[in-house]
């Protein structure tokens, strides 16, 4: 019965979630709702004590690079900058290779470590000006961005720094470049099918005569640049290079800087007690929110005459459109902690346990538990922190490096995390102004194709062995 509660709680987040309800409303009633039937009791205290802890500890970690993000994008967009490298891409590649670029621009953001939400916002304004100029339906971006950003990047590709690929790394005594072989089999694996599948989609729609869509009826379109001149490509870029290069300067000074931990006193009446920070846990965010900064302050040093006039109304719009986002997104992180605290989840944990072979068993086990969650880095880290141990003597017993682990630990966190409840997937939409109805189709498939990369890689260990 437990087990049928949660997975009840998780259909109907996703039916709601899928049928265009707000996220924040429903996620904490469906959360609740399974408390309700577990043991009322516990409602207030999961409320309180787990579901809002969980959501404002996400907002008080991550909102700022939601915030910065989106003004980051709004101001590519305002800039022309977007139009600029849209142009120039048309130029090089042409119209039909569109999506193989804005693959490319969201796997180069990604592998240099830019958050996976900030990349939706810098990416979205020339996602939109591309589509638009090669007439490629609008409904086609998210699963595109999906593919560039959630996939291969994320957790298949040796050396991403991406949070994905850094967890195993504690618990498997690996470092984030383990079984390179396998992680590039799988990343090729996903990014030929997943280009496959997309141009398949695209002549489909071009066959059908299908265009960008109506401009009166679609939703958060990026305002159409008012110059007369567009920037050189090479400055356009400049502010998305920058990012990536400061965020990994950032993130190797930071620590240098302030050392494993900082504490300052607050300078009120009285003895107040110091206010200590752990660095390790704050570096990456300080590092990319420092990137973001720089970014923007690029744009505004390169383009302030452009984006004046229109810099208040903008910036208005990002900081909205960051709000939407981050607070669909920790209401999801909050489902994702009541979830796992219920008994339900632990049936499903210990279900998934008696699968035979250690990494089928590996992987199923996290990309259910990360399917369930709604997260990718929140259901591997469930899924390590209590089957580690069992793991690890699974393969052991097998002669299986913990190398092969760590890898395909990481790639199943990133496969059936993003079902229609996920945080990634609902900002992905909420940003392009889109629906699941329209566009989650696409993201599923990519989401498929990343599942079987993983079965892809264990095969090919296999093989090799």
């Amino acid at each position: 019965m437990s087990f049928l509660i949660v997975l009840a709680a998780l259909c109907f987040l996703m039916v709601v979630a899928y049928r265009g309800h707000s996220v924040i409303l429903f996620a904490p009633v469906a959360a609740m709702g399974a408390v309700l039937l577990t043991d009322p009791t516990l409602m207030a205290p999961m409320f309180t004590g787990l579901f809002m802890d969980k959501m404002v500890g996400f907002l008080k970690l991550y909102f700022p690079v939601f915030v910065l993000g989106a003004l980051f994008g709004k101001l590519i967009e305002l800039s022309g900058f977007s139009r600029s490298i849209v142009t120039s891409t048309l130029r090089v590649f042409g119209a039909s290779r569109a999506m193989l670029s804005i693959v490319a621009v969201c796997a180069l953001l990604t592998y240099g470590g830019v958050s996976l939400f900030v990349v939706v916002f810098a990416v979205y304004p020339f996602a939109a000006e591309l589509f638009r100029q090669g007439n490629i339906p609008k409904r086609l971006i998210p699963g595109t961005i999906a593919l560039g950003a959630f996939t291969f990047t994320m957790d298949a590709l040796p050396g991403t720094p991406q949070i994905q690929n850094i967890i195993p790394t504690s618990f498997f005594g690996t470092d984030s470049w383990a079984a390179p072989l396998l992680g590039v089999t799988g990343a090729v694996f996903i990014l030929v099918v997943g280009l496959s599948y997309l141009e398949w989609r695209r002549r489909v729609a071009f066959k059908r005569g299908e265009g960008y869509g109506d401009p009166a009826t679609l939703v958060n379109e990026p305002a159409v640049f008012a110059g007369t001149a567009l920037a050189h490509p090479f400055v356009a870029i400049l502010p998305l290079v920058l990012v990536g290069v400061s965020n990994k300067l950032f993130s190797v000074l930071i620590p240098h800087g302030y050392g494993s931990s900082h504490a300052f006193t607050p300078a009120v009446i009285g003895n107040a007690a110091p206010v200590v920070q752990e660095i390790s846990k704050v570096a990456a965010i300080w590092a990319v929110q420092g990137a973001l900064l720089v970014g923007i302050l690029t744009v505004l040093v390169f383009a302030w005459r452009l984006v004046k006039a229109s810099f208040a109304e903008g910036s208005k719009s990002a900081i909205g459109g960051a709000l939407l986002a981050s607070m669909n997104t920790a209401s999801e992180y909050g489902f994702g902690a009541v979830i796992a605290a219920l008994p339900g989840f632990v049936v499903v944990a210990d279900a998934l346990a008696a699968i035979p072979n250690p990494l089928v068993n590996e992987a199923v086990t996290v990309t259910a538990l990360a399917g369930i969650t709604g997260s990718a880095s929140g259901g591997m880290s469930i899924a390590l922190a209590a089957m580690a141990d069992s793991f690890i003597a699974n393969a052991q017993a097998a002669g299986i490096p913990m190398e092969v682990l760590h890898r395909v630990a990481a790639m199943a966190s990133g496969g059936m995390d993003t079902l229609p409840h996920n945080g990634a997937v609902i900002t992905l939409l909420a940003v392009t102004g889109l629906t699941h109805r329209q566009s989650y189709k696409d993201v599923f498939a990519i989401t498929v194709i990343k599942t079987l990369a993983v079965f892809v890689v264990i095969a090919t260990y296999y093989a090799m062995a």
